[in-house]
């Protein structure tokens, strides 16, 4: 399994759901494989830490019931290019 995947033309890193978080902002999104073994997002959301808004984050339980098994997660310090990212993602 690659450390990376493309969503959009957006690259985000792949960690497993117990990561340890850097204090940096950024896009999220909890993902699963599906069936054919491709990425299938769960959840997207948006943080000015990652560290703290994952850490104990109200959704993961719920995602993880759903099959989510990793976060990919992308730094992106400007809050209106957070939200520019999390809207196209949603859209999409």
């Amino acid at each position: 399994m690659s450390d990376k995947a493309t969503w959009i033309t957006h690259e985000f890193n792949v960690h497993t759901s117990n990561a340890n978080w850097n204090d940096v902002a950024g896009v999220y999104i909890f993902t699963g494989l599906n069936q054919a073994n491709q990425w299938e997002p769960l959840y997207i959301g948006q943080a000015s830490s990652l560290a703290v808004r994952l850490a104990t984050h109200e959704r993961w339980t719920e995602a993880a019931r759903l099959g989510a098994t990793h976060i990919h997660a992308k730094a992106v310090q400007k809050q209106t290019d957070r939200d520019l990212i999390e809207q196209e993602l949603i859209q999409a």
